[in-house]
């Protein structure tokens, strides 16, 4: 049995997820009966592209691209881009930036998650080395859309997370092992904003490109975005959810079910509160507080976390 779990990050979370890599090589028995890591999912920020999560204005260079891509597949994971923007145009396929994370990871091993059929056709066309991912940003909320979707040349498609815990739903999906579903949403059931945000993102990812370009004093203010439903959820806020789906939940009815596709998210999130997600969901409870203190303490030594030390002193 496999229980492929995907992971945020391949720029701030890349770290934590190595160490995951690390530790469930290292200390198999700490892991959940058949985890397995099947993707890291994110961008190289800031990419036009991308969508789902802002950027911050990072950016990445050529070589720590490449590292990572490589870093990653070696060890039998593929990298998937999240590139969901959900407003790009013809001229936006031309970027150089986006172009050059495609083909660093053009080796027939590693996804894109996409949204804009203007970018499906063109990596089709371009890239055809890549599995292609229907995203959660389509916001399919029927089921026979859900089925016409599984039609289609898709290696994956992420449910919106409104199906889960809805069985007699889940039921009548026909390709239930090509179905990937968020355990962990921070977003309220039913969120009313959900579709704004992500569109808020895609306007300020091209907000932040065209900043990187201009002097300090005629920079373009970012669309402002606050959301009042559920701004700053985690894991331990969530589990009152109707969409929150428990480890328990994902052994004992799900995987029987036949999903074995599951997505943490995570991309921004906080060391703390990502360290509290992949516990929960990967680790057995009995050995949750050892694999937590084992990551922190490696994050530590390698000056992921920086911990203060007193300033000397002196007494009188």
């Amino acid at each position: 049995m496999e229980v492929n779990f995907h992971l945020p990050g391949l720029r701030q979370n890349y770290p934590l997820n190595m160490l995951i890599v690390s530790l469930l090589k290292s200390k198999p028995e700490f892991f959940r009966e058949g985890v397995k890591i099947g993707s890291f999912f994110g961008e190289f920020p800031t990419s036009l592209w991308a969508g789902g999560r802002p950027s911050n204005y990072d950016q990445c260079d050529s070589n720590y691209i490449q590292q990572v891509v490589k870093h990653v597949n070696a060890a039998g994971i593929p990298v998937r881009y999240t590139y969901t923007n959900k407003l790009l145009n013809e001229h936006d396929l031309a970027d150089p930036y986006c172009n050059f994370c495609m083909q660093v990871a053009d080796n027939g091993m590693n996804e894109v998650m996409i949204y804009s059929p203007i970018l499906e056709e063109y990596i089709r066309e371009k890239y055809p080395s890549y599995k292609l991912n229907s995203s959660t940003c389509k916001e399919i909320r029927n089921i026979d859309d859900v089925n016409a979707e599984l039609k289609k040349p898709y290696y994956l498609v992420v449910l919106d997370y409104n199906f889960n815990n809805k069985f007699e739903d889940l039921e009548k999906i026909e390709d239930k092992g090509r179905c990937e579903i968020l355990v962990n949403t921070l977003c309220t059931p039913n969120c009313p904003r959900r579709g704004a945000h992500y569109d808020n993102i895609s306007k300020n990812q091209r907000i932040m490109l065209k900043n990187r370009t201009l002097p300090k004093d005629k920079q373009i203010p970012l669309e402002h975005w606050y959301c009042e439903y559920g701004e700053f959820n985690c894991i331990h806020t969530i589990q009152g959810y109707s969409t929150y789906i428990s480890p328990e939940a994902i052994w004992e009815k799900y995987v029987p079910m036949g999903f074995k596709h599951f997505k943490i998210e995570g991309r921004t999130a906080n060391v703390f509160s990502l360290i509290e997600t992949y516990v929960h969901y990967l680790i057995k409870p009995e050995r949750q507080g050892e694999a937590r203190i084992l990551l922190l303490n490696n994050l530590k030594a390698n000056r992921i976390i920086v911990v203060n030390q007193p300033r000397p002193s002196q007494w009188p």
